[in-house]
């Protein structure tokens, strides 16, 4: 095994903490996966209100720790409160970063000021280690929000004597997200650099930043770390992540099987594996009571839990619901779980409105009901324009249900047509429906290719013990870069 390594892990999102996205899941499950495996981690993110509130509830026994931290920042010094806690189920420390004017809001993203909050939380998490006397091995910063920090590390940094040759791995989650500020954040942060051709006058992008500066790179698949050097898939940085194509890597994001259980977990209605898919029977039912569907066992129940989005394929999602509630394919139920854009939210009303005795629409975050859709349903829609990784369909797999996705980033790499689910390639309303169509089919007229395809995406490894084994190479080569 690796020699134990010290881990600075930084996130803006930690699940259970604070979760908006696969960001979360990854920051909540990897650092877990990298201390079994002997490594030191230690976890920092902002405290946002609902973390705040919980200081005084007890729900998740935070401690002060550091006192208060003085975070240089525009030639002044700015104070921050420290809490600590664990990650449920392990002994890895999660440090939160208060401060009141910044994070102390309702919703972690959307707004003005955004840029300076985590550029802010990024200095600060570097300034945490050193109050604590803890010096990392290396900084493993995640998406635009802690490219602050890798910048920081990589040009002010090196002035220091405790910071100097500590290398930087920079996850992308999504590259479309990138963050803009003007040059002045620069300037409140104490680093003179030059522009970037990718970035507009007088304008940063920190995702850029992230990317020319950290000492490696890596995306949430390998699909889609191929995908990103395209003009297609690069969301106007290609050509600095070509620059940069040596040192970009990827890593298929892993399931926590501790939470996603179908044999454990008490969310279901009847546990099961793969020597009992009968037992998934009581999870169809439990659905469509909950879903005030008929109690019919068979017609295949088709299902979405989705952020609901234009990233998801929405927009050729409408026209196939319409084939698939019409009865085009034979019979079947339809169930929506999400939450996002008005147009799309619309849509599905809509549409369960028209068809109200075969589909229904939640529009809401209902973690308690997803594992319900998961166990219950039995083909899985996943659509994307592009998917960094997704884990809606890691999960489905899990559960025995069939994934029907688009063959883009991480869905390219986990699901496998006709093996462990059924793919199209073409970012159309037709291609999507064929596979879609073939899917029913089987689930229809061949019971034993369908209970195969369960058995084999039951049977897949997704777990984030293989991942981190991938993470802990790349940290040893960043080291090795120094």
């Amino acid at each position: 095994m690796s020699d134990s390594l010290k881990i600075l892990f930084v996130s803006a999102e930690v699940a259970p903490f604070a979760k908006r996205g696969g960001l979360g899941d990854v920051a909540g499950a990897l650092p877990k996966a990298l201390k079994k495996l002997g490594h030191d981690v230690r976890v920092v993110m902002p405290a946002y209100q609902d973390i705040e509130s919980s200081i005084d509830s007890g729900r998740f026994d935070l401690q002060s720790s550091a006192g208060q931290l003085l975070v240089p920042m525009g030639g002044g010094v700015f104070p921050a409160g420290v809490f600590e806690g664990r990650l449920p189920g392990s002994e890895v420390p999660v440090y939160f970063i208060a401060e009141w004017n910044l994070f102390n809001r309702t919703e972690i993203y959307g707004y003005d000021d955004d840029p300076y909050r985590f550029a802010f939380f990024s200095r600060a998490a570097l300034d945490l280690v050193k109050a604590i006397g803890w010096q990392p091995n290396v900084l493993h910063a995640h998406d635009w929000h802690t490219a602050p920090a890798v910048t920081w590390l990589a040009t002010a940094g090196q002035a220091d004597d405790w910071y100097r040759g500590i290398p930087s791995l920079f996850t992308i989650h999504n590259l479309a997200h990138q963050g803009h500020s003007s040059w002045d954040i620069l300037d409140t942060l104490g680093i003179w650099t030059h522009s970037l051709v990718e970035e507009a006058y007088g304008e940063v992008n920190f995702m850029a930043r992230g990317i020319y500066h950290a000492t490696l790179i890596n995306t949430v698949s390998p699909t889609y770390a191929r995908e990103i050097m395209t003009p297609d898939g690069g969301a106007g940085l290609d050509g600095i992540l070509g620059y940069r194509a040596n040192d970009v890597h990827g890593i298929l994001n892993g399931l926590d099987f501790d939470v996603w259980n179908p044999e454990t977990d008490s969310r279901l209605a009847s546990h099961f594996n793969a020597d009992n898919l009968a037992a998934r029977l009581q999870n169809r039912r439990a659905l469509q009571a909950r879903a005030n569907l008929p109690q019919l066992d068979d017609v295949p129940i088709v299902a979405m839990v989705s952020r609901l989005d234009w990233q998801k394929g929405l927009d050729i999602t409408g026209h196939v619901t319409h084939l698939l509630m019409n009865n085009y394919a034979g019979e079947a139920q339809f169930v929506v779980l999400g939450s996002g854009s008005y147009e799309y939210e619309s849509m599905f009303a809509r549409l369960a409105d028209y068809h109200r005795d075969k589909m229904a629409v939640f529009l809401d975050y209902m973690p308690d009901l997803a594992p319900l859709i998961y166990g219950g349903s039995d083909i899985f829609l996943m659509p994307s324009l592009f998917e960094p990784c997704g884990l809606g369909q890691l999960i489905s797999m899990r559960y025995g249900n069939v994934p029907v996705v688009r063959s883009t980033g991480g869905l390219a790499d986990t699901v496998q047509d006709g093996i462990t689910g059924f793919t199209f390639f073409d970012y159309s309303a037709g291609a999507f429906w064929d596979a879609l169509e073939r899917a029913i089919y089987t689930y229809n007229n061949d019971k034993d290719s369908w209970r195969n395809i369960q058995k084999v995406g039951m049977a897949s490894d997704f777990s984030w013990q293989r991942s981190a084994f991938g993470y802990q190479q790349l940290y040893e080569w960043a080291i090795a870069k120094m």
